[in-house]
């Protein structure tokens, strides 16, 4: 069961952890993982794409985005 995300800082921590918990094989012996860091970067992009255009939505609006792009993002 997932916790409701009220900031957009949660959601950043959301994303990090959810992408090391469905991709452990991306994750290094020395806990780095490039591939999550990849994927948690165009991410943002689009978040902050998103932000930019002075939406005045809550982060429900953004966290919408989130639920649509991660499973995408890690199929690739």
């Amino acid at each position: 069961m997932s916790h409701q995300i009220h900031t957009y800082t949660e959601l950043r921590h959301q994303i990090h952890d959810d992408l090391r918990i469905q991709h452990p094989e991306w994750i290094l012996p020395n806990g780095e993982s490039p591939m999550c860091d990849s994927y948690e970067a165009r991410l943002m992009e689009l978040l902050d794409a998103f932000a930019s255009r002075g939406s005045n939505e809550s982060v429900a609006g953004v966290a919408t985005v989130y639920d649509m792009c991660v499973p995408r993002l890690a199929k690739t």
